[in-house]
């Protein structure tokens, strides 16, 4: 086990960089001398780590180090594999053809019981992601009109930082000229987008540490609220499906009351709970109930009134 402590050691500072002695022995679960001890035993053996004394010490390799390329397993490529051929159905890349044809030829891949189709994450065709991917690589500025939830547009000058896919949808990391602040764009509600013969304006950080210090690869940033609703036995599965809500009292005859957490800005839960008509009822909170019966009346006085202009 300690050889591949030492060896994931190895991997993490290679990834992460300068790393302290608590961090480490905080993601491997073992003492901080313990961690003393490995490193001394991967200095050992040629791995080039240097310590650094201070505030803002640790242990970090030096760049020149290169892992060998043999470290990897049979399966780790078949993992490798896995992931890309599951890329390729998301984008057009050509780049991750060539990589996956690399992989294969270094090591033909197994089943590894696993198939990645994403291809229903395609957003507004595969050109899109691809420009944007292209403009973040080449760190070209893009200019786009944005709908915002009150369905106001403006135009946008941004540098792009990464595309993310989270919470079922496609997302634009960037930092807006303007405002000057890193802000994301849902793709779904951008239009007109063009690169522009711009550079970048500033030296950006790294994406992952960007989005960690904006909180924008977790939620707690987005508001939400817990609902309470009562589900017939038919609608129980709808609602864990396509809302994540869950059991917390299950009845005797097949129904159910759950609980969710929705974003109120946001449209999607409106719509499936509407769609599940009379099998769902929603307990508390009551200003969710009031928007789900101005929904419902409005609705009805639409096609009330197109009912009365069709039969003139």
């Amino acid at each position: 086990m300690k050889q591949d402590r030492l060896y994931a050691i190895t991997l993490y500072l290679l990834n992460h960089g300068k790393t302290s002695a608590s961090a480490l022995s905080q993601r491997f679960e073992v003492s901080v001398r313990t961690i003393q001890r490995d490193i001394d035993l991967l200095c050992q053996a040629g791995i080039p780590i240097t310590a650094l004394t201070g505030s803002n010490g640790g242990y970090e390799i030096l760049d020149s180090f290169r892992m060998n390329n043999q470290l990897a397993s049979k399966e780790d490529y078949s993992y490798i594999a896995t992931a890309l051929r599951g890329l390729k159905t998301v984008t057009n890349n050509t780049q991750v053809g060539t990589a996956l044809e690399k992989i294969t030829a270094i090591s033909p891949s197994e089943n590894m019981g696993l198939i990645l189709d994403f291809s229903v994450l395609r957003e507004g065709g595969e050109n899109l992601l691809q420009l944007l991917q292209n403009a973040v690589i080449c760190k070209k500025v893009l200019r786009f009109s944005y709908t915002n939830n009150n369905g106001e547009s403006r135009e946008h000058e941004v540098e792009p930082i990464v595309v993310i896919y989270k919470w079922y949808s496609w997302y634009l990391l960037a930092y807006n000229i303007e405002k000057e602040d890193y802000r994301t764009y849902k793709l779904v509600r951008m239009g007109e987008v063009d690169v522009l013969e711009k550079p970048f304006s500033k030296q950006h950080r790294k994406a992952e540490e960007i989005a960690k210090e904006c909180d924008i690869l977790s939620r707690r940033t987005t508001k939400t609220t817990k609902v309470r609703l009562v589900c017939q036995a038919d609608a129980v599965h709808r609602i864990k499906e396509y809302l994540n809500g869950y059991v917390i009292e299950q009845r005797a005859n097949g129904s159910a009351i759950l609980e969710m957490h929705i974003v109120e800005s946001e449209q999607w839960w409106i719509g499936v709970l509407m769609s599940l008509g009379k099998n769902v009822e929603v307990l508390e909170p009551p200003h969710i109930r009031e928007r789900l019966i101005r929904s419902a009346e409005e609705l009805i006085l639409l096609y009330a009134q197109t009912g009365t202009a069709l039969s003139k």
